[in-house]
């Protein structure tokens, strides 16, 4: 029995903003797309890490939620029915007599396509856990390394660890709804926006948030995964023990690229080195959009990958369509192309 073979005009690896995006410019110009994320969901680390964290520089939109922004992007491009091969990871690929491009994941799917494009972002992620004894038993009821549903956390006695971005912003967005909002840092200066960090300074003044610094994550205690306090040490080892039904560690993330690192691309240190006006590698038929890939001067924005993905498109049409010429048109005159076989 011959396994079974998906073929189709792109793969697109990665189901981030970016990658939802590109099936979409890609569809403009009647190109067919696979995707492959190894996330169980579309979104990357908008819908993985903060989906109810507002967005504010993204065209047409004062605020969107990481999440909104998700779902818009899905709309947009189902017009163009990409398929979806998620929790895998693309293990291989290699470049087949014909030209095309044979991909292999790591639940043994198999995806034939005339060009590649990467919109990986940072690639594969997950948190930095802090090196607490028995801490496995209480994530996903106690302890979480990022915000779903804020709303969850209403009622109830926070710690925060972290001195970054998220530690700081959480900390500020939970203390409207949290019974109590301990921050646990190192060290007293916080490495955040100044304005942050000054909104921070004003609600522990005020009493409502309680700085625990500078000080360390030392023990947990609780039963069947419900976290009854957290032991944090100071600079002296002295010890103080805060009550808590939560503990959210904001460690950064650990990301690596995986396999992706192993295909011949030009690196440049965890990012793929590209054209900027036409997302290409230096491997013809393999682009990269987004936050993998780099350039001079290149911002790391959602709205340059969406730019980035528009020209990847329009640069794999001639590979896609061999000898067919891409007459260029405005979406107010072309509308929504049907693509064959849709």
């Amino acid at each position: 029995m011959t396994e079974t073979i998906h073929h189709t005009d792109a793969l697109i690896v990665g189901a981030g903003p970016v990658g939802l995006f590109t099936v979409f410019q890609c569809g403009m110009v009647r190109i067919r797309c696979h995707v492959v994320d190894v996330l169980d969901t579309v979104g990357g680390q908008c819908t993985a890490l903060y989906p109810e964290k507002p967005i504010y520089d993204i065209p047409g939109f004062p605020s969107v939620m990481a999440g909104d922004l998700v779902d818009h992007l899905q709309q947009q491009a189902a017009p163009f029915n990409p398929v979806f091969h998620l929790g895998q990871q693309v293990t291989g690929l290699i470049r087949g007599e014909n030209g095309r491009w044979l991909a292999t994941t790591s639940k043994g799917t198999r995806i034939s396509a005339a060009v590649v494009i990467i919109a990986a972002g940072a690639g594969a992620f997950g948190p930095n856990r802090p090196p607490l004894e028995g801490i496995e038993q209480y994530e996903g009821h106690s302890v979480f390394y990022f915000v779903a549903k804020r709303e969850y956390f209403r009622n109830k006695r926070v710690v925060i660890a972290g001195g970054g971005d998220s530690a700081v912003d959480w900390a500020i967005s939970l203390s409207e709804i949290a019974a109590r909002v301990h921050v646990v840092h190192r060290r007293p200066k916080f490495r955040c926006a100044p304005e942050s960090a000054a909104r921070l300074q004003a609600l522990a003044d005020a009493g409502t948030i309680d700085l625990v610094v500078p000080c360390q994550l030392a023990a947990l205690h609780g039963e069947n995964g419900v976290l009854h306090r957290v032991d944090v040490v100071d600079m002296d080892g002295q010890t103080r023990s805060l009550e808590a039904d939560a503990l959210l560690p904001f460690f950064g993330l650990a990301t690596e690229l995986g396999p992706i690192a192993q295909w011949g691309l030009g690196m440049d240190r965890n990012t793929v080195r590209i054209d900027p006006t036409t997302a290409a590698t230096n491997i013809e038929g393999i682009f990269a959009v987004g936050d993998v890939c780099s350039y001079p001067h290149k911002l790391k924005l959602i709205l340059t990958g969406f730019a980035e993905a528009a020209q990847a498109a329009h640069a794999a049409y001639p590979l896609v369509f061999p000898g067919e010429a891409l007459h260029f048109q405005h979406s107010t005159s072309g509308g929504i192309p049907a693509l064959a076989g849709s």
